[in-house]
C-alpha cells in the first residue's frame, strides 16, 4: 500500500558529513560513503546530499563524489549544491544521480529553471526553497544557505517555481533546522495547499509522530530530515539510523 517518502538529507563540507543547527553551528557527523552504505542496509526511500559550500565557493558539488554515491547507493539520490549550467546537470545525472537540487541560482536565474526541466524533463529538477522569519516582515524566502534574505514570500516564489516546470520543491525552514521540535507545519500547509507538485517538508523533525504532522496536518506529498537519522538520545550521539518499513507504514497513515 502507498505511503508518503521518507528522506535522509545530508549535508556536506569538505566532503565531510555535517549538520546543523538553524544553519549554523556545523558538527562534523562522518563519512558520507558511509552513511549511504547504513542506508543501503536499512532501505532508505532515497537519499539527498547538499553541498552547503560550493555555492560561495563558486563550485558545484564533486562529480568524484557523485560517483561514488552512485556506485554506492541502492536507492535514487539527489545531489545540489553550486549546479549553474546545463553542462552542470548532465554531468551531475551521468555520474548516477536521479534528480538535481537547485536553490540560489534558481532564484538568481529562473529561466534557468526553465531551461533545466525543458532540457531533462520536470522530474530531474527540484528546487529548494529556505524560509526564515524576519522580524516584523513575516517569513521570507533566504538563498546563499540562508544568509540572504530575498524578500520573496514562500508561497509567491513556489507557485513561480511550479510555473517554470520544476517537479518538486524541498520546503526548508531554517528557524526549525536541527532543533528536532518538529516541523513549520503552517508553513508546508500554506505552500502545500498553492501548489500541485510535490512538497517535501524539512526541518525540525525530531521524531515519526513529527513526519506523520507534517503528511497528516501539513499535507506534504514526502518528508525529509537530517538530524533525526544521524542522531541518537537525549545527547546526541551520532549513529545512522531509518526507520523500518512496518514503522513508517504505521505512524505516516495514522
Amino acid at each position: 500500500m502507498y505511503r508518503q517518502r521518507v528522506i535522509p538529507t545530508l549535508l556536506l563540507r569538505n566532503l565531510g558529513l555535517v549538520k546543523s543547527v538553524k544553519f549554523k553551528k556545523h558538527r562534523y557527523i562522518g563519512d558520507p560513503i558511509n552513511a549511504v552504505k547504513i542506508f543501503n542496509d536499512l532501505k532508505a526511500d532515497e537519499l539527498v546530499f547538499l553541498d552547503i559550500n560550493a555555492n560561495k565557493e563558486n563550485r558545484k558539488v564533486s562529480l568524484e563524489f557523485v560517483k561514488k554515491v552512485g556506485a554506492e547507493a541502492n536507492m535514487p539520490f539527489s545531489v545540489g549544491g553550486g549546479i549553474k549550467t546545463i553542462s552542470d546537470i548532465k554531468e551531475i545525472i551521468n555520474a548516477g544521480a536521479e534528480k538535481v537540487v537547485l536553490n540560489t541560482f534558481a532564484f538568481e536565474n529562473p529561466q534557468f529553471v526553465k531551461d533545466a526541466v525543458n532540457e531533462f524533463g520536470s522530474s530531474t529538477i527540484v528546487v529548494s526553497i529556505d524560509v526564515k522569519k524576519r522580524i516584523f516582515k513575516g517569513q521570507q524566502v533566504y538563498i546563499l544557505s540562508g544568509t540572504k534574505p530575498t524578500g520573496k514570500e514562500p508561497v509567491t516564489y513556489a507557485k513561480q517555481i511550479q510555473d517554470l516546470g520544476a517537479g518538486e520543491i524541498i520546503l526548508n525552514s531554517i528557524d526549525n533546522d536541527g532543533l528536532m521540535s518538529g516541523y513549520d507545519i503552517e508553513l508546508i500547509k500554506k505552500v502545500s495547499k498553492e501548489v500541485e507538485i510535490p512538497v517535501v517538508a524539512l526541518g525540525g523533525a525530531g521524531t515519526l509522530s513529527d513526519m506523520s504532522l507534517a503528511i497528516n496536518k501539513g499535507y506534504a506529498s514526502a518528508v525529509a530530515a537530517g538530524s533525526m537519522f544521524v542522531y541518537h538520545g537525549p545527547r546526541k550521539a551520532v549513529l545512522i539510523n531509518y526507520p523500518s518499513k512496518d514503522e513508517l507504514f504505521n505512524f505516516l497513515n495514522k
